[in-house]
């Protein structure tokens, strides 16, 4: 992990065109800001996590759905 100290309204870069800005600085809170391409996703990380969660959860129960739509299909079959 890179550690890096900066002051309020200063800047890091990451590649060539994403900035975070801090923009205040309390006690015990931190305000940044980022700056990026629309083409990329910036989330906080407790919504980052809950957003790959609901992900799994969809994909599972796409399968699920797949294999009872198999499972009806072989029924069908069986029947003529």
């Amino acid at each position: 992990m890179l550690v890096l100290t900066r002051k309020k309204n200063e800047s890091i870069m990451v590649g060539d065109d994403i900035e975070i800005v801090l923009l205040e600085i309390n006690a015990n809170q931190v305000r940044i800001g980022v700056r990026a391409p629309k083409e990329y996703a910036v989330f906080r990380k407790e919504i980052f996590l809950e957003i790959q969660e609901e992900n799994i959860k969809a994909a599972q129960q796409a399968q699920l759905i797949n294999n009872l739509a198999a499972e009806v299909k072989e029924l069908f079959q069986a029947q003529d």
